[in-house]
């Protein structure tokens, strides 16, 4: 079964409505390892209610904080350091989505961050929203993890088509995209589900 890594261009990109879609698509299970802020409905307790299937399993946060900051930061405030040896990978026979936090390079402390966090054999997938500057943003996300050895399996945009922008980010990128998701005035499991439908195929041509 395979680990599939959930990571944006930043954040409020679409990373926890796209790791949603996956879970539901491949019937996976779902894990962020590290919660920064919003204890009270986090990441997790979003993906749970817009899953509709019976199998997925929510694992628990290795790190549930309670200030909506980097995570680096976050732990600061709580009195704690986070050690990359206490994020140990949910046991699982299901494949398993992985959601990160913000961006690549946002610290877990003085010296890692959320890159150090991707083992080699997970698949990798990049959400990237429309807006003025996110070319840059995500070929430097691209750029980053292929400096790192890792091989993106693909992206997926996220709001209002913009061919031009698409285009020179999978010709420069040099990536596969696996579709769009448009702009939704209200997520829910209705339109959960719907993109399930739409990215199942390419999901499953991943694994």
């Amino acid at each position: 079964m395979h680990k599939i890594f959930i990571t944006g261009i930043g954040t409020d990109v679409g990373k926890t409505v796209v790791a949603a879609i996956v879970t539901e698509a491949l019937k996976a299970d779902y894990w962020k390892p590290v919660q920064a802020g919003d204890l009270e409905f986090s990441d997790s307790d979003r993906v749970r209610s817009w899953v509709s299937n019976d199998q997925s399993v929510f694992h628990p946060n290795s790190y549930a904080l309670k200030t909506p900051m980097s995570p680096h930061a976050a732990a600061d405030i709580d009195g704690i350091r986070i050690e990359l040896d206490k994020i140990r990978t949910p046991q699982t026979l299901n494949h398993l989505v992985i959601e990160g936090a913000g961006g690549l390079l946002v610290p877990l402390n003085e010296r890692e961050t959320i890159l150090d966090l991707i083992e080699d054999d997970w698949k990798i997938l990049v959400v990237s929203r429309h807006y003025l500057g996110s070319i840059n943003h995500t070929l430097l996300t691209l750029e980053a993890l292929q400096a790192h050895g890792r091989k993106v399996s693909g992206i997926i945009f996220n709001g209002e088509e913009v061919p031009t922008s698409e285009s020179i980010i999978e010709s420069l990128g040099n990536v596969p995209v696996l579709g769009r998701m448009d702009w939704e005035e209200q997520v829910d499991a209705g339109v959960v589900s719907k993109y399930a439908g739409l990215f199942r195929s390419k999901l499953e041509n991943l694994i």
